[in-house]
């Protein structure tokens, strides 16, 4: 699990209010609706860079060797200046049919929280792979070429595969590639950029490679939010993703409600395709890092696929959920 450092956390809400409450001056009547005013103002103009306040899942084991684990929240902050997003992969075509119309339904709920931490001041990094050629001109692109080169111990590899040291293997089989289709899919690359429904702004970067850490060394920034597809593959294995992150030491979360996994059905452990999603986000939680949900960041309700009638499962110390 990732080490969540207590110094790039701030007070939490409550323990903010309540020092505020006991400090702040008994103003005059006269001058009361003056001062709401101008706090309201000074809330306005101080909300774009106000931490971030997250509530953390994780599942630790209950005791060494166990092999039961038990759900843990908790709740934090991050300050945005310290914090990036990692859009992992999320592609205008996949060579899955059903892996891209999940991506396309996913979209436009995480444009929406983009939007609302690039507004935050946090640094959006997107990350299609192998896609550089198509965004060769694009400022993003030049912004993430232009990050200072860092020498990295240890060295991230192009793609991080299971560490037998640290994880069991993963709870689902997706040794045929993980197409949910009936027929499979021919797989084959089928993609050429990030999907359109993603924008890309003025002080975004685009990158797939290492270039996303030397950004985060040179801006100071050790807090890393990962979202997109597919958790049980480019999300754990890529070079800008959670396995190898974690390794350098960053403070890694996946948003748990905005990914995705290729798994088929038919296979071990013979669960849906949904409940395949959760036996791996329950993996990450359990082997590598924390995940949080989007409504944390823009409101309402966690997403989910509109096919998942079944959502939420409850964690269950078992094969299946």
């Amino acid at each position: 699990m990732s080490r969540l450092d207590p110094t790039h956390f701030t007070e939490t809400p409550r323990a903010i209010n309540s020092r505020a409450k006991r400090n702040a001056p008994r103003p005059y009547w006269g001058w009361g609706f003056v001062a709401l005013w101008l706090a309201g103002l000074a809330s306005l103009a101080a909300e774009p860079t106000a931490p971030l306040t997250l509530q953390w899942r994780s599942l630790p084991e209950t005791g060494k060797g166990t092999g039961q684990y038990q759900g843990l929240e908790r709740k934090g902050q991050w300050l945005p200046q310290h914090t990036s997003v990692i859009v992992c992969d999320m592609w205008d075509h996949h060579w899955c049919r059903g892996a891209t119309k999940r991506v396309a339904e996913m979209a436009p709920r995480m444009n929406q929280v983009i939007k609302e931490l690039r507004r935050r001041g946090v640094l959006i990094i997107h990350c299609p792979s192998d896609t550089m050629e198509f965004y060769q001109d694009h400022p993003a692109r030049q912004l993430a070429r232009n990050a200072p080169k860092v020498d990295i111990q240890p060295l991230l590899q192009s793609w991080s595969r299971l560490n037998a040291r640290r994880e069991p293997p993963l709870p689902i089989d997706d040794s045929d590639g993980g197409c949910d289709d009936e027929p499979q899919c021919k797989s084959g690359r089928a993609w050429s950029r990030q999907i359109a429904a993603l924008e890309i702004m003025d002080g975004d970067a685009i990158t797939d490679s290492v270039e996303a850490f030397y950004l985060m060394r040179q801006r100071g920034i050790t807090n890393v939010i990962v979202m997109g597809v597919h958790e049980n593959m480019c999300i754990l294995n890529r070079p800008f993703s959670i396995r190898q992150l974690v390794k350098l030491g960053q403070n890694v979360v996946l948003m748990r409600d905005l990914t995705d996994t290729m798994y088929n059905s038919r296979r071990p452990p013979n669960v849906d395709h949904f409940a395949g999603n959760d036996l791996v986000t329950w993996h990450i939680e359990k082997y590598w890092c924390p995940t949080i949900t989007s409504d944390q960041i823009i409101g309402g309700q966690p997403f989910h696929f509109a096919a998942d009638t079944q959502a939420p499962r409850p964690f269950r110390n078992s094969a299946r959920p």
